[in-house]
């Protein structure tokens, strides 16, 4: 009974040996083979990792470099504006003292608000005499800026074209493009602004900045406002001139040509 009994013992420690050794040196050697591995990877992780710390230390000490320029060319940027404000006002002293024209700059902004009673004779969009003159001096400041867009704008109120102006202006849209675009063509034509630099628009009656309900607010509405803002599109092809170069800016003439009318200013009557 007892060798019977160690008999089975012997056979049972014999399976459970050959199992541990299959367990040990199969499926033990796979799971040491899938360590193996995933120590690997863990090193190539780590060593990502430490480069891509070291690439964000690179870019945040690049990104604060490029921050600080541009912050410098931006208030140089604004230094030039100021200059120009400051020269717009002393040419228009009488006229901004009397309310005519208004000036104002918003960072590297700047805005020239003129009523239109003394552009325009009442329903024309001929400029008058007295127009002309206000607009030589603003044009003669307007000459010496560069890489600028010089936006005119023109507003009306919201009363309709009258009868005898339908034919022309069947809307107070295209009354307002034409006395945009007046303004502009006597720039080029009488005081040498850069034609690529300008921008005519017709603003129609839906930017009212007083009651259409008063005379007065009316007259306030009818205006000729010139602003002068950067090149946002020149700005944007440097910056990616400047990405493509790894970080050095290119600075280059990105300014696209604007097709310009050589024929002489139309005069038309109202």
């Amino acid at each position: 009974m007892w060798n019977n009994l160690s008999r089975i013992l012997f056979v049972l420690g014999l399976i459970v040996a050959g199992a541990a050794a299959y367990l040990y040196w199969g499926y033990g050697a796979h799971l040491r083979r899938q360590s193996a591995m995933l120590s690997a990877r863990a090193q190539e992780l780590a060593l990502e990792n430490e480069r891509l710390k070291e690439e964000v230390i690179y870019l945040g000490n690049r990104m604060s470099h490029e921050v600080a320029k541009i912050s410098k060319q931006k208030q140089a940027e604004i230094a030039k504006v100021r200059s120009t404000r400051d020269e717009m006002i002393r040419s228009l002293q009488g006229e901004v003292t009397q309310g005519q024209v208004k000036i104002t700059q918003l960072a590297d902004r700047l805005s020239v608000n003129i009523v239109n009673r003394i552009l325009f004779p009442s329903g024309q969009t001929r400029i008058s005499g007295q127009g002309m003159k206000v607009l030589m001096r603003v044009g003669t400041v307007l000459a010496k800026v560069q890489d600028k867009t010089i936006r005119v704008e023109g507003f009306t109120d919201n009363v309709p074209p009258g009868h005898s102006l339908k034919g022309r202006f069947p809307t107070n849209w295209e009354l307002s493009t034409a006395r945009a675009t007046n303004v502009v063509r006597f720039l080029q034509d009488s005081t040498g602004v850069n034609p690529a630099m300008m921008e005519a628009v017709g603003m129609g009656q839906y930017h009212p900045v007083a009651s259409n309900r008063t005379a007065d607010g009316r007259s306030r509405n009818r205006r000729i406002e010139i602003i002068l803002a950067p090149r946002y599109s020149s700005l944007a092809a440097k910056l990616v001139r400047s990405a493509v170069s790894g970080g050095k800016p290119v600075i280059a003439n990105t300014v696209p040509e604007m097709a310009s009318d050589k024929h002489p200013a139309s005069k038309p009557t109202r």
